[in-house]
């Protein structure tokens, strides 16, 4: 009786102790598998191009791929068209909003083959002239550039009394210069450098209710904060051209600039690399233009870090998350 009563736990307690040992087996493998597939993802360069949205779609994507799937992110901020050589060499792997940067895709896309379009972001991005709706209600005739006749030195200022027209940042595809000269306005374009620049020169003129007209896009939060509304361009023929680095006739760049969804490009090297972030940064969409302008507004309006304002959108729109994760 004794050695049966007493036999009888001892074996509870040798089995208690083999599940013990599988459970932990087991939980080790599932935490070694886990831990095997975040190590998988490796280093992700995704390169932030020299504008707010652009900052908003970065850290966004990388907040996702850090805490989601364990990759290392790198950021690089090489400008527009370089990028294309860094991608072709695998020196970054993706760019998650590109403007349509035709002659790079024939280049590297259809001819290297050394990138690859990967769809829209969510977006459909515009380039046109800008003015604040208080310069409207003056001059009602500035809701189209034939308004702006013999009307250019309303924008005088000290480096163009003539009329000045600011500029966007160098680096961006624009082509104002010889819009300018081909629909006859005596406006002068004048650069003040990168965005943070002409959103400086610009703001400080709207805040004193002077007289302004300037490149600027959508989508861009700046724009309901400034009330900003665009002129009217002659409309689009087949030959128009929106970039001033290309030789065509003037006539050519007689016309607005074109709308098209903003493209995500990845490197060759990366489609092709196995990573799990390939998949996610497929996926990768916002929702609508309101969720970009809402990061940027945060990172540049509010001067939230740009890894805590991703933190907080990703926390607060997990069904969009779960989407790009695939889930």
């Amino acid at each position: 009786m004794r050695k049966r009563l007493w036999g009888r736990p001892a074996r509870l307690i040798v089995a208690a102790a083999a599940l013990a040992g599988l459970a932990v087996l087991v939980a080790g493998t599932a935490t070694a598998r886990t831990t095997a597939a975040k190590a998988n993802c490796g280093t992700v360069t995704l390169n932030e191009q020299a504008w707010t949205g652009s900052t908003a779609n970065t850290y966004v994507a990388k907040y996702v791929l850090e805490k989601y799937l364990g990759c290392k992110v790198k950021v690089t901020d090489i400008a527009e068209i370089p990028v294309y050589q860094a991608m072709a060499q695998g020196k970054v792997d993706a760019v998650l909003e590109d403007w349509q940067h035709v002659a790079q895709y024939k280049q590297y896309a259809t001819k290297q083959k050394s990138v690859v379009l990967e769809g829209s972001n969510g977006l459909t991005g515009h380039i046109g002239w800008f003015i604040p709706r208080y310069l409207l209600k003056k001059y009602p005739s500035f809701k189209t550039w034939k308004g702006l006749k013999g009307h250019e030195s309303v924008f005088a200022s000290p480096e163009a009394p003539q009329g000045m027209f600011l500029g966007g940042d160098p680096s961006y595809e624009q082509k104002d210069t010889q819009l300018i000269q081909a629909l006859g306005l005596k406006l002068k374009h004048v650069t003040v450098g990168a965005e943070t620049a002409e959103v400086a020169r610009f703001s400080q003129l709207i805040a004193q209710k002077k007289p302004v007209i300037m490149y600027w896009w959508t989508p861009e939060y700046r724009n309901a904060e400034f009330d900003l509304v665009e002129v009217k361009l002659p409309a689009r023929m087949k030959s128009c051209q929106d970039d001033g680095t290309v030789k065509a006739p003037l006539k050519d760049f007689r016309c607005a600039y074109s709308s098209y969804p903003l493209e995500k490009v990845f490197s060759s090297k990366f489609v092709k690399s196995g990573s799990p972030a390939v998949a996610v940064l497929k996926r990768f969409k916002w929702p609508s233009n309101s969720d970009q302008n809402l990061v940027s507004s945060w990172i540049a309006g509010e001067h939230m870090d740009a890894q805590k304002a991703a933190e907080k959108y990703v926390k607060s729109h997990m069904s969009a998350v779960n989407k790009w994760l695939g889930k």
